[in-house]
């Protein structure tokens, strides 16, 4: 059993993904490890979303931002080096985001701050405001938790790149991505990434016990450099967008979907489904379910398949009862 702690020092947001996946692919059982980094001037999208959707993409990169995709669901979020990036992994066996959430928890509470988690993937002040968005990843006997902590981030990029959606933010009340985020620095004058970095590494020790200290040089070689090569691609990033007859969005309690399908002789000849949800094989899964499928009322039924490929009763009954509805 190993308790594992790294830091990235390079803000190339292409590599540290690929170095978060790399070590996540390398876990062993018993491992659980704290991996620590900062992107500048990046927009990162989830597995699933719409990356012109979500980002106004030429502006940001006009501007020398990144635009990049990771591999687990959820939603877009703005970095620059105000922002300090974290990542849980593990074993199935030792993963526990209780524990994890304590780790921030106990990192923070060194500041006097106290942090709520909120929802399926936010961590908030006791006033609601969120200052860590999260996101997961599951598979092959491991798991991940990688989140975001907003300590001196540049709110103006922040509205000025993101596209908040109009139906996520009827859903919440609020006017503005701004009016429900903040900077811990609010709280803790003075505090910054570089000296957020140690009072995780201390909280981590405390909750798992001694760590073993690796660094990204331990990972170097051909397969890391391929991960970046692949996650700094076009293809990745933007994907294939072709024309699409019908586009249908709604939101639910579990994320926003925007469901396209190109039509051919009567059946589904393409399908794309863009979401903010956590599961981050959930459009794979609808994709698959429907293609080829003849279009119309019935088409609905065919998402009940999306139980036998893993999909959660909830996910699966809404999306068969909105789309019930919508080609009726």
């Amino acid at each position: 059993m190993r308790n594992l702690f790294m830091e990235s020092r390079s803000f190339d947001p292409y590599f540290n993904l690929a170095l978060e996946q790399r070590l996540y692919e390398s876990l062993q059982p018993g491992d659980a490890a704290l991996y620590l980094w900062q992107n500048q001037n990046t927009v990162v999208i989830g597995r699933n979303q719409n990356a012109w959707r979500e980002c106004k993409c030429e502006l940001l990169e006009s501007e020398g931002g990144h635009l990049a995709r990771r591999n687990s669901g959820g939603g877009a979020v703005f970095h620059d080096l105000g922002n300090l990036n974290f990542t849980f992994a593990a074993s199935e066996e030792r993963y526990d985001l209780a524990r994890q959430l304590g780790v921030i928890k106990g990192a923070l509470a060194e500041l006097g701050i106290e942090a709520v988690a909120s929802g399926r993937n936010d961590i908030t002040l006791a006033d609601g405001r969120k200052f860590s968005g999260n996101a997961f990843q599951h598979g092959r006997g491991r798991s991940l938790q990688h989140g975001t902590l907003l300590i001196s981030v540049d709110m103006a990029k922040l509205s000025r790149y993101l596209n908040p959606s109009k139906l996520k933010l009827a859903a919440k009340g609020v006017e503005s991505v701004r009016a429900r985020v903040c900077n811990l620095s609010e709280l803790a004058p003075g505090i910054t990434p570089d000296a957020m970095r140690p009072l995780l590494q201390a909280a981590f020790a405390r909750e798992y016990g001694e760590c073993e200290v690796i660094t990204p040089a331990d990972f170097a070689g051909q397969a890391l450099d391929g991960a970046r090569e692949h996650l700094a691609s076009w293809e990745w990033r933007f994907g294939q967008t072709p024309r699409f007859d019908v586009t249908l969005e709604t939101r639910f309690v579990w994320g926003e979907v925007e469901l396209a399908l190109g039509l051919k002789a009567g059946r589904v000849e393409r399908c794309a489904l863009h979401t903010d949800s956590m599961d981050e094989y959930l459009s794979e899964r609808v994709e698959g379910a429907l293609t080829g499928k003849p279009f119309g009322k019935e088409l609905a039924q065919a998402l009940y398949a999306l139980a036998d490929a893993g999909v959660s009763a909830e996910i699966a009954g809404d999306l068969r009862g909105w789309l019930a509805q919508e080609l009726d």
